[in-house]
Formats: structure tokens, sequence, C-alpha cells
């Protein structure tokens, strides 16, 4: 028995196949966004630790040569 794709089978695949690409470009949106969003806030740390880094420290023992 040979059977045949309806128009119907064709007319569905058709939707799911456009539903399936609009919600992997959606996530893929919200995916970059995210990561985007997660670098910029570790690259504002960055900066601020480097900011607090620079302020000079006193040793906690000084040398003494004999």
């Amino acid at each position: 028995m040979a059977t045949s794709l309806t128009s119907e089978f064709w007319k569905l695949f058709a939707v799911l196949l456009v539903v399936s690409m609009a919600v992997g470009f959606v996530l893929s949106a919200v995916f970059d966004a995210l990561a985007l969003r997660t670098q910029r806030r570790r690259a504002e740390r960055r900066q601020a630790d480097v900011g607090t880094a620079e302020a000079p420290r006193r040793p906690d023992r000084i040398l003494v040569h004999q």
C-alpha cells in the first residue's frame, strides 16, 4: 500500500516549521541579551575592583636592614 502525504499535512508542517523557527529566534535573542548583560556586569565589577586595588596600602611589616 502506497501512502502519500496530503495537502493538510504539508500545511501543518509549514505552520509548525514557521512556529519553531520563530521560537528559536526569540530564544536566541533572549539568551544573547542575557549573555551580554552578564558580560557587562562582570566588566563593571572588574573595573570597580581595579579602582579599589590601586589604593595605597601600608605594609604589615617594615623591613629593617641590619
